[in-house]
């Protein structure tokens, strides 16, 4: 990694050193300042009279690794880590023997927690006093259920392994909280949204999210250890998410560039799509992708789990379907729907979009 220090700063020379996932010949290799983990932390956690913080994030990822370890560590908060697999029944056994009061995780650690039922959950119910969320956007239905059978807000955070958490709705600041919403710019950081052409954007316009560097004083990354970054160019880092400002500043999560959905001439974000299928009782999980089509360009296509009690008949497909039109909108809603019994994920719990759209297009070739 190339990492800058702010002037007059006695530069660290002991960074958190990670390699993205991938064939190991071709890793990027990233690094991180500490100090950038004990400011955001910071401010992060809150009011003091929060005891213990518990981040289930594996420490194998970014998001575990600077906030359950290096952050807790370096401010002297008490965190925890459980060596033992994630279920809800084990996660709500440490929250009541050992008094968490704030947790953090994943999206899909949170639908898990989820599809245990509100009877499971009402042991701890009211001992959390806030949770927060990254990796995924925040499904609107977790922030309800959350409120509701935990008794708890739940927040959502933006970061990456190369940023950080740079876009936060924080538990610790004082600002309107929007759901759906990312949240607004961190302390020390100023984003943009930029178009095509590399322009900044205005509220209501979808485009790359990126950092501006010479904006942005507690923004550590400059670049990949011993690879190009051309992520870095004209004074901005980035990010490859599409994303939109809200008129009051905060930013909305579209997707990942490549995960963008162009559909006769619509351009879906699949979080969109995944939301509304996850307010049916019959979806524990979904993911969303698109599938090359010769009149659309492509459709919306949609992998369903589907919540105990259920089977996959054609009837349930066609009232997913119009489930997700009447929420959304005509051209948003899957024009094809497959059970199954597993997603395609990270270590960390991100659905592996890629893989989904890749195993399409295979099977299409071989059907041509």
């Amino acid at each position: 990694m190339r990492a800058r220090h702010a002037q007059g700063q006695r530069p660290f020379h002991d960074d958190v050193h990670l390699r993205h996932g991938g064939p190991a010949q071709r890793r990027p290799g990233a690094a991180a300042r500490p100090d950038g983990f004990r400011r955001l932390y910071a401010r992060c956690r809150g009011p003091a009279q929060r005891r213990y913080f518990w981040n289930i994030a594996d420490p194998g990822w970014a998001y575990g690794l600077y906030y359950a370890v290096t952050g807790p560590l370096l401010l002297g908060v008490p965190t925890i880590l459980n060596e033992g697999g994630f279920t809800a029944e084990n996660t709500y056994d440490i929250i009541e023997r050992l008094g968490v009061t704030s947790l953090a995780g994943s999206p899909t650690a949170f639908r898990l927690l989820m599809a245990a039922g509100p009877e499971s959950a009402a042991r701890v119910k009211g001992r959390l006093r806030v949770a927060s969320s990254a990796g995924e956007p925040l499904n609107p239905e977790v922030i309800r259920w959350f409120d509701a059978c935990l008794g708890a807000p739940i927040h959502d955070h933006y970061g990456q392994t190369e940023l950080g958490m740079v876009v936060n709705n924080h538990h610790g600041l004082e600002h309107p909280v929007r759901q759906g919403s990312a949240g607004y710019a961190m302390p020390g950081y100023r984003i943009a949204v930029l178009d095509e052409a590399g322009k900044e954007v205005g509220p209501n316009e979808p485009g790359i999210l990126a950092i501006d560097i010479d904006n942005s004083p507690l923004l550590w990354f400059t670049g990949y250890y011993k690879k190009d970054t051309p992520s870095i160019s004209g004074g901005y880092y980035r990010t490859g998410d599409t994303v939109e400002f809200e008129p009051d500043g905060s930013i909305s999560f579209i997707g990942r560039a490549d995960d963008v959905i162009t559909s006769s001439g619509y351009r879906i974000g699949p979080f969109d799509v995944e939301s509304a299928l996850l307010e049916h009782p019959a979806v524990n999980e979904a993911a969303v992708v698109g599938v090359p089509d010769p009149q659309r360009t492509e459709i919306v296509k949609a992998f369903v789990i589907l919540a105990p009690g259920f089977e996959g008949t054609p009837e349930l497909a066609e009232e997913l379907a119009l489930h997700v039109k009447k929420q959304l909108s005509a051209h948003a809603y899957p024009r094809q729907i497959d059970f199954v019994a597993e997603l395609p994920k990270t270590p960390s719990g991100k659905i592996q979009r890629f893989l989904l759209r890749k195993a399409e297009v295979e099977k299409q070739q071989q059907q041509n």
